[in-house]
């Protein structure tokens, strides 16, 4: 007796510490539980004031509206808004959402790869931030959704629910048929069903507009109840079906007298006709029923609605409806990140297909955060392996989505991975105006490397950055110190990026972790002020002219001195924000002939070179200096190289050493040129050191013309000799 009394014991706490266990498990299930919401799931949609959510993945796609920045209308998608603002990326994620009240407009944004429309106002809005839980908040672990027919309309019009009940029905023995029933709003629900019955209520709910007879989102026509599995249908479920397809039609019929006839006191909150079937009438209801998944309900097949064929069909639930839906955007592309970038993929057997694949996703992932079109970047991409090929040239896609389709019909070429190859490629043949060269846009170039070159870079990419090429370099995967000796060129990456202070470089340890810095290398692209290979030695200074006037030059003299000057002028790229030319005339006095802001392109350059007039006087070099200085270079732009171009035929009645070493000090780049009677010390001293390569002399203004070249030249050796770093 003991034994079994001791056994029972041990069994009841048993199962005592089973059911404990349970239901510890449970609370631990549901307090970690987070409810997933799909990617058009929009704030308005969802009742609950404050919770978290998780996102799915791909919700970045443009269908997914979002309105505002930062604080988002309540009818954006929820997660499209949490990749805008940064919570989550389109890898999906959790979210907090909290509901705000609405504001008097909302701005739009480009941010993350997502462009938020504007709307000038709405009534409720939404914040999303990380998906932590706040300390001593318990968020719902299932979400409340609300229906169209929950939203009062215009009006004031109230709404009633109506259920039809049936009385039991009794059935034989025997097998019935399982089925769904799935219609918008006109919804019938059964209970469970016991074996050999069938289920004792039916219910059919209906939406109506009190004050109107008119359902808020109408319901769609039961065309037929069908059979699945089996033709052992019990007759009472078609009696039923058929019933609640009389009552759609009966209100879909009203429906349409309501919407093409105007409104009319026949059309007012009456019951439906019910026909003779047991059912009893219908009661007003508050609830809103959710379809049943029971395996009982009846499976109905009905018409979708096409797009324009009701005028009820706007995409939005009734509380959104009262404002219209907003035409989708075209883009122009981002006006803040205006380049023309090229992308050097790496094609080589090396990488191998899984590799090559996530290069391409990882290209469209960049595609999609530029914002690619006319006025932004523009794209283009080269594949290289043995030798490079243009996959398409920037000018071929316009907008991301093209692109990114495009990159994905990219297929692997194989090969080496002859990097070196591919920068003389782009350099000489891609960023051509007949492949999209813009000319007012920087220049980009990426280059994708897996591992190592297997050839050199630094000879190409020294041509590419003096042509003006922003060389930034995406290296996955680098050689270890085993791999190192297989190396052809060391430190290759210093050797051929734009500049070596690691902003043009960036290294990823896996192939995995590359989408990891799309964004990084987004921004880096887009800061044009940063990208420092645009500035070349034709584009990136202010070169001011002191000519001389006097009267030992003549006017046959002047008019050959001064298409020297043009001849100079005309090799540069001239503009507001590129190279720009002044001109100072003198004699014993100094004149301005014009500024560096005074003409922004570089045909009005060379017309205002040929308008001055010949003055004719003295010689006073050093106070010409000095005025250049005060009249055009003290007025440079703080980014541009300043350049004085200072040419006299004569000795000059005053001092220039004083003037020329001021002019030094404060960064003034000085060539001189010397014709006739010139004083060669003068010109030594007015240069700037080395003086073989800033100072030059002629006999006859005739022979002007041959330093031209060698001006330009000098120009650009010092330019492109500057550090790196």
């Amino acid at each position: 007796m003991k034994s079994i009394t001791t056994i029972a014991t041990i069994f009841a706490l048993l199962l005592t510490c089973i059911y404990a266990t349970k239901e510890a498990t449970k609370k631990k299930k549901s307090k970690l539980y987070v409810p997933q919401i799909d990617c058009d799931i929009k704030a308005a949609k969802i009742i609950n004031p404050e919770f978290i959510a998780k996102c799915p993945s791909g919700c970045q796609d443009v269908k997914y509206r979002v309105y505002g920045t930062d604080i988002y209308a309540s009818f954006s998608s929820i997660c499209g808004a949490a990749i805008h603002s940064g919570i989550v990326d389109k890898s999906g994620g959790k979210i907090l959402v909290q509901k705000v009240a609405g504001q008097s407009g909302y701005k739009g944004s480009f941010s993350n790869g997502i462009r938020s429309l504007s709307l000038p106002r709405w009534r409720e809005s939404f914040i999303v931030s990380e998906g932590k839980p706040k300390k001593g908040v318990q968020y719902p672990s299932t979400l409340e959704y609300s229906s169209s027919s929950n939203t009062p309309v215009k009006g004031g019009s109230q709404r009633k629910e109506y259920r039809t009940t049936a009385v039991p029905l009794q059935t034989t023995q025997g097998a019935f048929t399982t089925a769904k029933a799935a219609i918008r709003t006109i919804e019938l629900v059964s209970t469970t069903p016991k074996p050999a019955t069938i289920p004792t209520t039916v219910t059919t709910t209906i939406t109506i507009q009190a004050t109107t007879g008119v359902a808020t989102k109408p319901p769609v026509a039961i065309h037929k109840v069908r059979d699945i599995g089996s033709s052992n249908v019990h007759p009472a479920y078609s009696s039923v079906a058929a019933v609640a397809s009389r009552q759609v039609q009966a209100v879909q019929g009203r429906t349409q007298n309501q919407a093409f006839r105007g409104s009319s006191s026949h059309a007012s909150n009456r019951n439906i006709a019910r026909p003779n079937t047991g059912l009893q009438r219908q009661e007003p209801i508050v609830s809103f029923r959710k379809p049943s998944t029971s395996p009982a309900n009846l499976a109905i097949e009905t018409d979708s609605w096409k797009l324009g064929s009701s005028l009820f069909d706007t995409g939005f639930s009734s509380k959104e409806d009262v404002v219209p839906k907003p035409l989708e955007p075209v883009s122009q592309g981002n006006p803040n990140c205006k380049v023309d970038l090229s992308f050097l993929i790496d094609g080589s057997w090396s990488i191998g297909k899984r590799r090559f694949q996530i290069q391409k996703q990882f290209l469209k992932n960049v595609a999609q955060a530029l914002d690619v079109g006319p006025a932004g970047p523009l794209m283009g991409i080269i594949q290289y392996g043995d030798d490079p090929s243009t996959e398409f040239n920037l000018k071929t896609y316009t907008n991301s989505k093209d692109l990114q389709n495009a990159i994905e019909k990219i297929l692997q070429k194989g090969g080496l991975s002859n990097v070196g190859r591919a920068l003389s490629f782009v350099n000489k043949n891609f960023f051509e105006d007949a492949n999209g060269n813009r000319g007012s846009a920087p220049n980009v170039a990426i280059v994708m490397v897996d591992g190592w070159p297997t050839d050199k870079v630094e000879e190409a990419s020294r041509l590419a950055r003096e042509s003006g090429i922003n060389i930034f370099f995406v290296t996955i995967e680098g050689p270890d110190e085993n791999e190192k000796q297989n190396v052809i060129e060391t430190n290759f990456v210093d050797k051929a990026v734009c500049r070596t202070n690691g902003y043009y470089s960036i290294n990823v340890p896996s192939w995995f972790s590359l989408h990891k810095v799309v964004q990084q290398l987004v921004k880096r692209v887009c800061d044009s002020d940063r990208l420092a290979c645009s500035k070349t030695c034709l584009n990136a200074a202010d070169i001011g002219f002191v000519i001389d006037g006097s009267s030992s030059v003549g006017t046959g003299n002047f008019r050959t001195l001064l298409q020297f000057v043009a001849n100079i002028s005309k090799e540069f790229e001239i503009s507001d924000t590129d190279t720009r030319i002044g001109a100072v005339q003198y004699t014993y006095e100094q004149r301005l002939e014009f500024a560096f802001d005074k003409h922004r392109t570089k045909q009005d350059v060379l017309n205002a070179i040929k308008r001055i007039n010949y003055w004719s006087g003295g010689t006073s070099t050093g106070a010409a200096i000095n005025y250049a200085f005060e009249q055009l270079f003290s007025k440079s732009k703080p980014n541009k190289r300043k350049i004085m171009i200072l040419i006299t035929d004569g000795r000059s009645y005053d001092d220039v050493r004083g003037p020329a070493a001021a002019a030094h000090q404060n960064g003034v780049i000085a060539y001189s040129v010397g014709i006739a009677w010139a004083a060669q010390d003068e010109l030594e001293a007015i240069a700037t050191d080395p003086d073989k390569e800033h100072s030059f002399f002629v006999d006859e203004f005739d022979s002007l013309y041959r330093f031209v070249p060698r001006i330009i030249q000098n120009i650009c050796t010092e330019f492109n000799s500057q550090p790196r770093n």
